[in-house]
């Protein structure tokens, strides 16, 4: 219903509007047990105007002895580590695409898009209110929504919708409507009709500006360069052209605040894969990053923004001058996504300037399932960083989601074209094809995929291996004990990959059978066996430390055990813990990793993780004992101030790195940033490179 009055967002809940609404109850378990009811009661109330959408939630408490588990102060939490209440919205009802609004009981927002049909992206950013209050029986909770924050199609009279509690301290899961313990909670093929008492108004213009500034020192003497003074000024917009479709735009974009990606132990033989972190290429982000497999993307859009020093060799950071994209929905059938960057050139490196457009349809069929057709393009301007002047791509997938979620999966097929692929047809080509079953004890999974050996795109995608087909099957047992005291789950798991070249031969082979448990204290644990075999069709060093390599056209069957334990997390001091042993190519490695962290809530947190590879390899082949440690601290000093430092030794790549960022939000969704990262030499702690930013950006509605 809607209101009649002015609604205060204080907590209090003291409105007569509050006292009409019709009440959301009876919440059940997801988990531990999708049959029972709560522990604790959980009322959700709605109303609206003509600009907002307004939420409040009473959470009861039979045991408040016991505190909120709450893991810092800070925006855009985890949201399993902290007792929380959750608000799905799937304004078009197409049971795939949607927001969700999240607080604490320490009023600490968070708020994200949702994508194939339960998937979070917590990196969406937009303003909305909310304000809680405790009590000695509860925790209470008003959420204003604004309508412009969401998109939704013209006139709605209702919207699918979930609400979900995470009663964490009580280890419970539970929702409005049930959503079986198989599933996600967020799963929105259990959502339910909301429906209002006249159509939603339109929220008419959205228009918002972001300015940035910054300045930046770089120091490189330790390196034998120069230090560098740099400022910066630019924006980003975004522009609503309907209440689903929006226009983002951005130039000069300076991502200096986005935390470093942190050092890993690389024991591969093919490049790591790190996700986006970006703002700008965030939003809408299942339409782009979504494309293909894991280990095959058409486009990743980390390639953007990047160029090789020909001075140098080294890979580099190249500025983007400008960015804009449009995504959304035209109408509950059917989504699009535009993309169109262009960066810089720097003549003193060689850089040449390069142009990337991406574009995408979606059209939904059937209930839930979709058919995607794409095309990528990059162009450069004079000479090419690459063998090619331009890279394209094009390609169509076929999304799988039937209504009962039991279902899913995809099929898709993709083109490269290239200068240099004239006349090669199959060998630029890839396809791939994924099948999952998930019923309440049972999880079956098959996958498999054929990447040409010319299938050359990783200017503007990412692909970890050419010319094999690779096979991925898996399968899943759980048990749920009835009347156990201590025991939420168990059972056993399959996991297999298998890559053949194209003419059949086995590449690499790994079978893994596990088992895991799950207590009903948060604990879990399990084990298991692996047996791998590996072909290398190059040399390769195990050790990845330039020593001596084992020779191309050799195999190698490895055999051993893994394990891993997760320490109760409702605790202030949690574990987490794994490893394995056994045989690594023609030696063996003894492998160990561990994060202590310690929770002073709700002000932050101190963790340490290590992990150390004890490789015995023999002569003349390296043997290394590989340390990667990092001590992390968190702190929030308010809902608005933080600041997170991390250090890591990381003797493989032989480097310390610190990386230190304090962040005030003096107004909603602006932001102030100090970051400062220097690399040492761990044996001195003499400075290789240094730099500190300042960003300061503000909000601004037009």
């Amino acid at each position: 219903m809607p209101t009649d009055s002015l609604i205060r967002v204080d907590g209090n809940l003291t409105e007569s509007v509050w006292q009409r609404a019709e009440v959301a109850g009876n919440f059940i378990q997801n988990f531990p047990n999708d049959t029972m009811p709560a522990l604790n009661r959980t009322d959700v109330r709605m109303t609206y105007d003509n600009g907002h959408l307004y939420v409040a939630v009473v959470c009861f408490d039979k045991n408040p002895e016991k505190r909120f588990i709450a893991s810092s102060l800070r925006r855009d939490w985890e949201w399993d580590q902290n007792d929380n209440f959750t608000v799905y919205l799937d304004p078009f009802g197409d049971r795939t695409n949607g927001f969700t609004f999240n607080v604490t009981p320490l009023g600490v927002e968070r708020e994200g898009q949702m994508f194939n049909g339960e998937r979070v992206a917590p990196e969406w950013d937009n303003k909305w209110r909310s304000a809680v209050k405790t009590f000695p029986d509860r925790w209470q909770a008003e959420l204003m929504i604004p309508l412009k924050s969401i998109r939704y199609r013209k006139d709605p009279d209702w919207f699918l919708m979930n609400f979900a509690r995470h009663d964490l301290k009580n280890n419970q899961r539970t929702s409005w409507r049930r959503v079986p313990i198989a599933y996600r909670i967020s799963a929105l093929a259990f959502a339910d009709t909301v429906r209002f008492a006249t159509p939603l108004p339109n929220a008419g213009p959205n228009i918002s500006l972001i300015p940035y500034v910054s300045g930046r020192l770089d120091d490189y003497r330790g390196e034998g360069g120069s230090r560098r003074l740099a400022g910066g000024i630019g924006f980003d917009a975004k522009i609503a052209i309907t209440p689903s479709l929006n226009l983002d735009l951005t130039v000069n974009p300076d991502f200096s605040q986005v935390e470093v990606d942190q050092q890993v132990t690389n024991l591969e033989r093919f490049e790591i894969f790190f996700p986006e972190r970006r703002q700008f290429f965030l939003e809408n982000n299942d339409l782009f990053a979504n494309l293909g497999f894991e280990q095959s993307r058409p486009f990743f859009s980390r390639r953007i923004g990047i160029g090789r020093d020909t001075n140098t060799g080294v890979i580099v950071q190249n500025p983007i001058l400008y960015g804009a994209r449009l995504s959304g929905k035209i109408d509950k059938n059917w989504r699009i996504g535009l993309l169109n960057t262009q960066t810089a050139r720097q003549n003193s490196r060689g850089i040449t300037p390069q142009n990337y457009t991406v574009g995408i349809v979606q059209r939904q069929v059937f209930t839930r399932s979709n058919v995607v057709g794409f095309f990528v393009n990059r162009d450069g301007e004079g000479a090419s960083p690459t063998a090619s002047r331009y890279t394209r791509v094009a390609g169509a997938e076929f999304n799988l989601l039937t209504d009962d979620n039991r279902w899913s999966g995809k099929v898709w097929g993709h083109k490269a074209f290239r200068s240099d692929l004239e006349g090669k047809p199959l060998e630029s080509a890839a396809h791939g094809l994924f099948l999952n079953y998930t019923s309440r004890n049972l999880t079956l999974e098959w996958a498999h995929e054929y990447i040409g050996a010319h299938y050359n795109i990783n200017d503007v995608g990412f692909v970890a291996r050419r010319g094999q087909w690779g096979f991925f099957p898996q399968a899943q047992y759980t048990f749920y004990p009835e009347n156990n005291r201590w025991l939420v789950s168990h059972g056993p798991q399959l996991e297999t990959t298998l890559y053949r070249d194209l003419t059949g031969k086995l590449l690499d082979r790994e079978l893994f059978y596990g088992y895991n448990f799950a207590l009903k204290n948060t604990m879990e644990f399990g084990g298991g066996y692996y047996n791998l075999f590996t072909y290398l069709f190059f040399p390769f060093d195990p050790t990845n430390l330039g020593g001596e390599k084992l020779p191309a056209s050799t195999n190698y069957r490895q055999r051993g055990g893994f394990w891993f334990i997760n320490s109760d997390r409702r605790k202030l001091l949690t574990l987490q813990a794994e490893g394995w042993t056994g045989g690594f190519f023609n030696g063996r490695n003894t492998n160990a990793q561990a994060v202590l962290n310690y929770r002073f809530q709700p002000y932050g947190s101190f963790g340490i993780s290590a992990e150390h590879n004890n490789i015995r390899l023999p002569e003349p082949y390296n043997s290394a004992r590989l340390w990667l440690i990092g001590p992390r601290l968190d702190l929030t000093f308010s809902r608005k101030l933080f600041w997170t430092t991390f250090v890591q030794f990381n003797n493989q790549t032989n480097n310390t790195l610190l990386n230190t960022r304090l962040q005030w939000r003096y107004a909603p969704v602006s932001d102030l940033f100090v970051v400062y990262q220097e690399n040492y030499f761990p044996s001195s702690f003499a400075s290789k490179n240094r730099a500190l930013v300042i960003k300061l950006s503000y909000w601004l509605n037009v």
